[in-house]
């Protein structure tokens, strides 16, 4: 592998981990914090929300800091696959491709973008290199598609219940916090109810005169 390779592969590798870290820490501190990440996965079909919670942080901050360092980059990079795989089902399939419609346009991206980080290899710049680890081309993205997807299926067979109504789930929350709804009424829902009157408009107005007025001139 060339200079220019190996830099391009550990900058590859640094973003990956890097996003992924923050997205675990995410799940983990921001917005509604693991509660609020429980009722969300929950709320998606998950049973045991609090759990699916916690492993979303171990995993998305593991992987993260192993793509980072460069070791067992095929294994992180299928720990990355399976949740992009799990949320991209659960979450934005429904809403088509584009991300700014909740799609899955970026966990896509980010999956796809594992699977040939493990073809590539982790580069020279790595603990992979420096403990002889060589695992790269067909082996390593196979590896790393083959046990993202058998991961991704093992934990949709195990706790995936569409159409259940499970305990924790709370609808219109999102991993970072409550989203509150606010219904929208429109002009034929609302009541026929007259205008309440304010205590203005009960007041007669009675016509001032000014000092000058009425006054004959002298």
């Amino acid at each position: 592998m060339t200079g220019a390779e190996s830099t391009a592969v550990l900058l590859l590798r640094a973003v990956l981990g890097v996003t992924m870290i923050v997205h675990g820490l995410n799940h983990w501190r921001g917005g509604g914090r693991i509660a609020g990440t429980a009722r969300w996965f929950t709320g998606l079909g998950l049973r045991h929300g609090r759990l699916q919670a916690w492993l979303s942080v171990v995993t998305e901050v593991g992987a993260g800091a192993l793509l980072v360092l460069g070791l067992l980059t095929p294994l992180a990079g299928a720990a990355v696959i399976s949740v992009m795989l799990v949320a991209g089902l659960l979450a934005h399939r429904r809403n088509g491709f584009f991300v700014f419609k909740d799609g899955y346009e970026y966990v896509l991206v980010l999956a796809v973008a594992c699977v040939a980080l493990a073809m590539l290899g982790p580069g020279d710049v790595s603990l992979d290199a420096a403990a002889g680890i060589d695992i790269d081309g067909w082996a390593g993205g196979g590896l790393a598609a083959g046990v993202g997807a058998a991961g991704t299926a093992g934990l949709l067979a195990a706790f995936w219940r569409p159409g259940a109504q499970l305990p924790e789930a709370t609808a219109g929350e999102a991993p970072n916090g409550p989203r509150a709804e606010t219904p929208h009424v429109t002009p034929a829902e609302t009541p026929d109810t007259p205008p309440a009157k304010s205590p203005a408009a009960n007041r007669v107005e009675t016509p001032q005169e000014s000092p000058d007025e009425g006054q004959q001139p002298s």
